[in-house]
C-alpha cells in the first residue's frame, strides 16, 4: 500500500483500486491545484452531425463514450475508487449563524407584502436622474423604482411602455439571421396586462412596487397562456401548461407584466445559449458573441433594457454564466429556497429558479417576491428564515466590513485571460480599502471530482425527467449538441450516480470547514468572457467542451452543494466584453451575498458601458 497525493486527491493504492482517505483526515497543506481542462472535440456543421450519429450507434457509440470518459478520468474517479463517505442524495446543511443587519421575511406571507418589506430595506430613492435628458451623462440601467416613480408621477404609463416594448421586439424578430429574445410572445397579452396595470395606477390601487414592471420568463418555466417548450420543437406536445409555475404566480400577484417566454439553450443542456431551433440569441454587448446559457434570452432581454428582470433556472451556472457574459446581475438562491413546482426539471437536486436583473437592488425586490420553499423542502431541509440586507442602516455599512472573504488564489487565477482575474482582484482590493473587508486564503480540495459529481448528477437527473417524454423518437428531434449530451448521460450507471453522491458529501464537508473561517467565497464568475459564435454553429449547433469548461469552472459548488451565489458585473475586458464576479455564500445566507454585491455595485465596479443593442423603453428610445 502506498499513500499518494495526486491531482488534489489523497488515496491509498491497493492494486488497481484507489481507496480515498476520509475527508476529515485530508492534509489540506498537501493539496496542490492542478489546472483541469476538459478533453473533447470542438465540432460544428457536418462533423457534429456525423459524430452524433456515431455516438448514438449501439456499439461504436459505447466505445466513443468510454474513450471520452477515460480521457477525462471519469472512469478512474467513479469506478476504480473507493469513497469512504456515505452518499448525500440532496444537499444537507448544518445550522448556520444568523446574519447581522437583516430584515427577516415570512415565507407564508403574501409576495406583495414581502416586496414592501424589501423596499423598506433599500436606500432612499433619488428620482432626479429620471428627468435628466443630458446625453453625455454616464450610462445606467433604469431601476424598478425608476419605472414606479415614472408611473406614479404620470410621466408615462405601463401601456405606453408596452408600445415601446412591442416595437423593439418586432425589430428583434426581423433580424437576419434570426436571434430572438422571446420564442413565445403575444403582443395582445402584453397590452392587456399593461392596460390593467395602467388602470390600477389611475385608481391609486397598484399592487406593489413591481406593478407594471416588465419581466420575462425562461421557456422551461410554466407561464400561462404560453406553451413551455424548453427551447425544443416538441416538448409542448407532451407538456400542457395548465397554470403558472409557483414563482410566476408570485410575480403576477405583485402586478408584474409578464411579456413571454425567453429563448434558451435547448432543454438547458448547454452553456453558450446556442439554439438551432429558433435562432441563437446574441450578446447585446457584441452581437457576434454568445450570451452564455442556458438562460440566454433572459440575460439578453435584461441587458438590452427591454425588461427590468427575467426568471431563469440554474442547474450548472445557467443564471450566473449568461449574467456575467451580458453584464447584468444573476442570483442563484440556496437549494430549496424557491419552489420548483411548474418547472421542466422539478425533481432534481442541483437546479433552482432565480432572477436576472439589471441591478442588485432589483435582484433584492424580485427575490423577495419569488422566495418560499415548497412544503416538502421545509420538512427535509429545514430552511432558515429568508432574510434581506437592511441597506438603510449604519449597521449595514459596518456589516460589509465584517465580512470575511475566502479566496483560493490558484483557482481564482485559472482563467483564459488574466484581464478577468486582475479585474476581480482589483475589486477585492477596493473592498479592503473602502470597507475593510478581509480576504483570507483558502484551499478547496478535489475540484475535478466536483465537476465529475456534478455532471453525473445533473445528467442522470435530467435524463430521468426526460425519459418518459422520449417516446415516438422525440429525442431525435432535439438539436445535435443535446443529443450528444443525452448519449453521454445514458452511459452513467446507478453505481456512478451513487459514487457521485458520495463525492458530494466529501465536498460538502470541505466547504463547510471553509465556511467556519469565511463568510463568502469569491471567484470570477466565468473563466472567459463571451465566446465568438461560429457561423457554422447557427444552423446545426456546436459542441465545444473546452469553452464549456472555461464557462463552468467556478459555478459548480452552487449547484452540487446547493449554496447561494450571485454574479455581479465588475467591469470589462479590452474588447469591451463584460466581466462578472461571483460571491458564494453559506447555506440560507442570501442576505450576505446581496449585501456584498450591493457594495461592489455601489462603490467598486465603476461606470457601466452601454450595450450595442439597447432600448430605452421607459422613454421610448433606441440608444
Amino acid at each position: 500500500m502506498i499513500l499518494i497525493v495526486l491531482n488534489q486527491l489523497p488515496f491509498v493504492r491497493m492494486g488497481e483500486k484507489r481507496v480515498l482517505l476520509p475527508a476529515s483526515e485530508v492534509d489540506m497543506t498537501a493539496v496542490k491545484y492542478t489546472p483541469q481542462r476538459i478533453q473533447g472535440p470542438h465540432l460544428t456543421g457536418f462533423w457534429l452531425k456525423l459524430f452524433v450519429l456515431l455516438a448514438e450507434a449501439p456499439i461504436i457509440g459505447s466505445i466513443i463514450m468510454i474513450l471520452l470518459k477515460n480521457k477525462n478520468r471519469k472512469t478512474e474517479m467513479l469506478k476504480n475508487t473507493v469513497i469512504p463517505e456515505d452518499p448525500m442524495f440532496k444537499p444537507e446543511f448544518p445550522p448556520q449563524e444568523s446574519e447581522p443587519a437583516v430584515v427577516c421575511l415570512e415565507e407564508d406571507g403574501k409576495p406583495e407584502e414581502r416586496v414592501e418589506l424589501a423596499l423598506q430595506c433599500l436606500p432612499d430613492y433619488n428620482p432626479g436622474c429620471i428627468q435628466i435628458a443630458d446625453s453625455s451623462a454616464p450610462f445606467r440601467y433604469w431601476k424598478i423604482r425608476d419605472y414606479a416613480y415614472a408611473y406614479r408621477s404620470k410621466l408615462t404609463t405601463p401601456s405606453q411602455v408596452a408600445e415601446h416594448f412591442i416595437s423593439a421586439i418586432e425589430e428583434f424578430n426581423n433580424k437576419n439571421p434570426l436571434a430572438p429574445l422571446l420564442i413565445s410572445y403575444d403582443p395582445g397579452e402584453v397590452r392587456s396586462q399593461a392596460a390593467a396595470s395602467t388602470q390600477r395606477f389611475k385608481e391609486g390601487s397598484e399592487l406593489s412596487i413591481l406593478d407594471g414592471i416588465f419581466m420575462a420568463v425562461k421557456d422551461d418555466i410554466d407561464c400561462c397562456p404560453h406553451p413551455s417548450k424548453g427551447g425544443t420543437t416538441w416538448f409542448h406536445e407532451v407538456h400542457e401548461v395548465k397554470k403558472d409555475a409557483v414563482c410566476v404566480s408570485r410575480l403576477r400577484s405583485c402586478g408584474a407584466v409578464l411579456v413571454g417566454k425567453t429563448n434558451m439553450h435547448e432543454l438547458g443542456l448547454g452553456t453558450t445559449g446556442n439554439n438551432a431551433n429558433f435562432g441563437t440569441t446574441r450578446n447585446p454587448h457584441a452581437p457576434d458573441r454568445y450570451t452564455g446559457g442556458s438562460s440566454s434570452g433572459s440575460a439578453a432581454i435584461v441587458a438590452s433594457g427591454l425588461c427590468s428582470a427575467a426568471l431563469g433556472t440554474d442547474g450548472g451556472g445557467s443564471i450566473r454564466i449568461p449574467s456575467s457574459l451580458c453584464g447584468v446581475v444573476g442570483l442563484k438562491t440556496t437549494y430549496g429556497r424557491t419552489d420548483m413546482k411548474g418547472l421542466l426539471y422539478r425533481g432534481g437536486t442541483v437546479a433552482i429558479v432565480g432572477s436576472i436583473t439589471a441591478t442588485v437592488e432589483d435582484a433584492i425586490l424580485v427575490y423577495a417576491a419569488i422566495l418560499g420553499s415548497s412544503p416538502a423542502e421545509r420538512v427535509s431541509l429545514k430552511p432558515a428564515l429568508p432574510c434581506l440586507p437592511n441597506l438603510t442602516s449604519c449597521e449595514s455599512w459596518y456589516a460589509v466590513g465584517s465580512l470575511r472573504l475566502g479566496k483560493y488564489t490558484e483557482w481564482f487565477n485559472d482563467v483564459f485571460s488574466t484581464e478577468i482575474s486582475d479585474k476581480c482582484e482589483d475589486i477585492l482590493n477596493q473592498l479592503s480599502e473602502k470597507h475593510g473587508c478581509e480576504t483570507i486564503e483558502v484551499v478547496i480540495p478535489e475540484l475535478p471530482e466536483m465537476r465529475t459529481a456534478h455532471i453525473v448528477s445533473v445528467g442522470s437527473e435530467a435524463l430521468s425527467e426526460l425519459n418518459p417524454d422520449f417516446e415516438d423518437r422525440k429525442s431525435a428531434r432535439s438539436t445535435y449538441d443535446t443529443r450528444l449530451n443525452l448519449a453521454l448521460f445514458r452511459t452513467y450507471t446507478a453505481s456512478d450516480y451513487v459514487a457521485a453522491q458520495c463525492l458530494r458529501r466529501r465536498l460538502m464537508y470541505y466547504h463547510m470547514e471553509i465556511f467556519k473561517k469565511v463568510d463568502i467565497i469569491v471567484t470570477p464568475t466565468t473563466g472567459m468572457t463571451a465566446p465568438i459564435i461560429s457561423p457554422t454553429a447557427l444552423k446545426v449547433g456546436e459542441t465545444n467542451l473546452s469553452v464549456s469548461g472555461n464557462l463552468m469552472r467556478f459555478v459548480l459548488a452552487g449547484n452540487l452543494l446547493g449554496f447561494p451565489a450571485i454574479s455581479v458585473p465588475v467591469g470589462y475586458d479590452k474588447q469591451g466584453l463584460p466581466i462578472g464576479m461571483q460571491l458564494i455564500g453559506r447555506p440560507w445566507c442570501e442576505a450576505s451575498i446581496l449585501r456584498l454585491a450591493a457594495a461592489i455595485e455601489e462603490t467598486c465596479a465603476g461606470p457601466k458601458k452601454k450595450p450595442v443593442q439597447f432600448y430605452d423603453i421607459l422613454k421610448g428610445n433606441q440608444l
